[in-house]
């Protein structure tokens, strides 16, 4: 683990909704500001033709500059360290929009080395700079069969890592699985063929307290397609998917938030046992909440419930009342 953080960042930003934006398509970057999308990625991966990747560096250091932001996690998706634009892209824009960036996004993470290269040259930005060192995050993304065995070193590389993120689309090509459907279970297997593997990024996110992030659906038009695929994450424990598109925006944000009646009674749990453990309720380290009981296990539950709402805005609609003596 490399030495680059010299003070606590808080990393645990909200990610429902994570909106990849191509970087070289000023109309989209512009759009991409009014949409209530947890975190926008500007890519400069994938999304971009080779002989565009230059020109969008500078193009999303002007709008990571000159655009707003507000509410939203602003991350770069850089090309990965097997191609000869990496270096350039991370040195282009963490100098010139470094002060406007969260994160930057590293795909086809393989080893850990690859994350302490990617932290060594951010913290020599930074210092070159005279930026905060240690503030900008990293997300690692997870797109073939080497990595997904690696996972564990990968999340924990770096201070710097806050996301763990699930590439379907490369993964499902590096271990040959018979589909063109990213996403959607594939032909002839009777179970679901991204469990072990949602499941294995899941484990050594939370190990090191990342967040966990499932990738892309492709069909962009099938909202309930998109909702069932996130779904099955969102059950797992993930706290996001990636959107393609504006009309993905609302369904990633209502299925990896509470429903109301979950988020009042996670908020009431942490009230009463509150209540039950302190002197003026006795100092029980067990309670009943209605016809439940309640205990330490209970509020670490509800924590993650709560916590969820409380990151998505929402507003409680119940109150707890101390039972009367």
């Amino acid at each position: 683990m490399t030495e680059s953080s010299s003070s606590p960042v808080n990393r645990l930003r909200p990610r429902r909704s994570c909106l990849a934006v191509p970087g070289s398509n000023p109309r989209f970057l512009e759009k991409a500001q009014g949409l209530p999308a947890d975190q926008v990625f500007l890519d400069l991966e994938d999304a971009c033709a080779p002989l565009a990747k230059e020109g969008a560096r500078h193009t999303i250091v002007d709008f990571l500059n000159k655009g707003d932001w507000t509410g939203k996690t602003r991350v770069v998706r850089v090309n990965d360290w097997t191609t000869h634009w990496t270096y350039r892209d991370v040195v282009t824009v963490v100098e010139g929009a470094g002060q406007n960036l969260d994160c930057i996004m590293l795909p086809k993470v393989q080893d850990a080395q690859q994350i302490v290269a990617l932290d060594l040259l951010l913290t020599q930005i930074e210092k070159t700079m005279g930026f905060e060192v240690g503030r900008i995050g990293i997300e690692a993304q997870i797109e073939n069969a080497k990595g997904l065995v690696n996972v564990d070193e990968i999340a924990g590389a770096s201070p710097r890592l806050e996301t763990i993120i699930f590439g379907p689309a490369d993964f499902m090509a590096s271990i040959n699985m018979k589909s063109l459907v990213v996403g959607m279970q594939p032909p002839g297997y009777p179970a679901d063929a991204y469990h072990y593997i949602l499941m294995r990024i899941l484990m050594a996110a939370r190990t090191h307290d990342l967040q966990a992030i499932d990738g892309p659906f492709l069909q962009i038009k099938n909202v309930e397609g998109y909702r069932e695929v996130a779904g099955r994450a969102a059950a797992l424990g993930f706290d996001g998917k990636w959107v393609l598109h504006p009309g993905q925006v609302e369904a990633a944000n209502e299925v990896f938030s509470p429903s109301q009646e979950d988020y009042d009674h996670a908020e009431l749990i942490l009230d009463a046992y509150a209540w039950h453990t302190s002197e003026a309720g006795g100092k029980k380290g067990s309670a009943m909440l209605g016809d439940e009981m309640i205990d330490e296990a209970s509020r670490k539950m509800a924590l993650v419930i709560a916590g969820k709402g409380r990151a998505a805005g929402m507003t409680r609609t119940s109150t707890f009342q101390a039972p009367e003596a």
